[in-house]
C-alpha cells in the first residue's frame, strides 16, 4: 500500500492579512518534507468560492511549485474540475502536459465535476448536465494529449475546431486518470471507465473491503476505458496526526479533522451560506460536539499502523492523509510526517512491490480485455489551411493579399502596421 498527503488549503476564520500567504508557504514546505521522507503522492484539490473549507482555486500553480521543490513524489490533481465551463478541455490538456514535463513525468490526473451549488452555479453549470459535461471533457482531453493534430469536436457541452494541442505529456499515452468518488455508485463508474477511484468518503476497513470488491469486480467485468489507458487503483482519505502519546495526537488533530467533514457537509449538503459573511469555524464550534476518539490516521504510531494494516488487508491501494485540516499546526504536521516515516512507513514499503506485482498478475486478463475496447483514434488525412486574418480578408476581397516578409524586414513593425 502507498500513501499520499492531501491539500484543501483550509483556512478557518478569523483571517489575518498574511494568512493565505503563510498557509501556502507552509504547505510547500510540507510537500518538500514528504518527498524527502518517501511519501508517494501529494494531492491538491480544485475548488472555487468554498471559503474556509478550501482556498485552492489554482492547483496547477501550487503543483508546479511543488514540482520544483521535490524529486520523487507523485503530483496529483485531486481533482481537476472538468466541465468546460470551469476549464476548457484544451486548457486542461495543456496544463496537464506542461506539469508532466516540468515534473519529469510525475503527474496524476484526477477528474471530477463538484456537486456544490456555490461552484456549479458560480460557473453557470446545470447540475443535471454535469456528468455529461465531465464525460465529454475527459474523453476529448485524453485524445488531445495524444493526437497530432486533434481533429476537433462538436459535442453537447463544448465544441472546438481542429488544432494540434501542445505540448504533449512525458508519460505516454497520458498521466494516470482518476475520478473523485463519494459513494459506491461513483466507485463503479470509475471502474467502468478504467479510472482510479479517489474515494472522498471516510470508510472503515469493513466498508472498504466491500468497496474494493465492487470496484475490482466491475473493472474485471465491465471496463470500457474513457482514456487511452487504464489505472486500476483505489485510494481512500483519512485524517492524520501522530504522536507517541495517542491522547496528544487526538488533542492535536481530531477536532480539526472534524472541521474538515463539517465544512464539507456545509457546502455540499446541510449549509446555508452567505458569501464573505458566514463564519464557518464559529458555526462549527457552536454546533459540533467534540470527538476525542482516535481515527484511522490519528493516534500513536502503533495504533495508526494497525488501522492501516486493516485497510491494506481490505485491498486498498493508497491511503491519502488529510493533514492540513482545520487549524492543524504546521510544526505538528511536520512532526507527524517524520514519525510516520520513521515508525510506520517502512513495513508498508517493504510489502508494496510484491503486493503490486500479484495484483497486476491477477488483473492482467481484465486489463488486456479493457485495452482491446479502447477505440482506434481517427485518421486525420488532410485539413484545410487555417488562414491568418489578413489572408482571410484578402480572399474575401476585403483587402489586398499581405506580402510575405523578406530578409531585413522588421516583422514586429510589419505586423503592427497591419493590425
Amino acid at each position: 500500500m502507498q500513501f499520499g498527503i492531501f491539500y484543501e488549503h483550509q483556512l478557518p476564520r478569523p483571517w489575518a492579512e498574511d494568512s493565505e500567504h503563510r498557509l501556502l508557504q507552509e504547505a510547500l514546505d510540507q510537500v518538500e518534507l514528504a518527498d524527502r521522507l518517501g511519501i508517494d503522492y501529494a494531492w491538491e484539490v480544485e475548488h472555487h468560492f468554498l471559503e474556509e473549507y478550501s482556498h485552492s482555486s489554482a492547483p496547477e500553480v501550487f503543483l508546479a511549485a511543488c514540482s520544483q521543490r521535490t524529486r520523487k513524489i507523485r503530483l496529483g490533481h485531486g481533482i481537476v474540475l472538468m466541465p468546460a465551463s470551469y476549464n476548457h478541455p484544451a486548457r486542461v490538456a495543456e496544463r496537464i502536459a506542461t506539469l508532466d514535463l516540468i515534473s519529469d513525468g510525475r503527474v496524476e490526473w484526477g477528474t471530477g465535476s463538484s456537486s456544490s451549488r456555490s461552484e456549479l452555479e458560480g460557473f453557470g453549470i446545470d447540475p443535471e448536465q454535469k456528468h455529461l459535461m465531465w464525460e465529454e471533457s475527459v474523453r476529448e482531453a485524453a485524445k488531445m494529449l495524444v493526437m497530432e493534430p486533434y481533429p476537433g469536436f462538436q459535442g453537447q457541452s463544448f465544441a472546438m475546431p481542429a488544432r494540434n494541442v501542445v505540448p504533449k505529456p512525458l508519460q505516454k499515452p497520458h498521466p494516470p486518470l482518476w475520478l473523485a468518488c463519494s459513494n459506491r455508485d461513483t466507485i463503479k463508474i470509475a471502474a467502468r471507465y478504467g479510472m482510479g477511484a479517489l474515494t472522498f468518503a471516510f470508510i472503515d476497513p469493513a466498508s472498504a473491503s466491500h468497496w474494493v470488491e465492487e470496484y475490482y469486480t466491475t473493472f474485471e467485468q465491465e471496463c470500457n476505458p474513457i482514456g487511452r489507458t487504464v489505472n486500476p487503483n483505489i485510494a481512500v482519505v483519512a485524517g492524520f496526526m501522530l504522536h507517541p502519546d495517542s491522547e496528544e495526537a487526538v488533542r492535536r488533530g481530531a477536532r480539526n479533522f472534524q472541521f474538515f467533514g463539517y465544512a464539507l457537509s456545509h457546502f455540499y449538503i446541510t449549509g446555508s451560506h452567505i458569501p464573505g459573511r458566514f463564519d464557518l469555524w464559529e458555526d462549527f464550534q457552536r454546533n459540533m460536539p467534540e470527538n476525542s476518539e482516535p481515527t484511522t490516521g490519528i493516534g500513536s504510531p502503533s495504533q495508526v499502523a494497525q488501522n492501516l494494516e486493516a485497510l491494506e488487508e481490505a485491498g486498498v491501494d493508497q491511503v491519502v492523509f488529510v493533514q492540513q485540516a482545520g487549524n492543524n499546526r504546521h510544526e505538528h504536521i511536520c512532526e507527524s510526517l517524520e514519525l510516520f516515516a520513521d515508525q510506520v512507513l517502512p513495513a508498508f514499503k517493504d510489502r508494496h512491490e510484491s503486493r503490486r506485482q500479484r495484483k497486476l498478475a491477477k488483473l492482467a486478463p481484465a486489463i488486456e480485455r479493457a485495452m482491446q475496447r479502447v477505440p482506434e483514434l481517427p485518421q486525420v488525412d488532410s485539413l484545410p489551411p487555417m488562414d491568418a486574418y489578413p489572408v482571410l480578408a484578402a480572399k474575401a476581397g476585403l483587402s489586398e493579399q499581405p506580402q510575405r516578409p523578406t530578409e531585413g524586414d522588421n516583422i514586429v513593425t510589419a505586423i503592427s502596421g497591419r493590425s
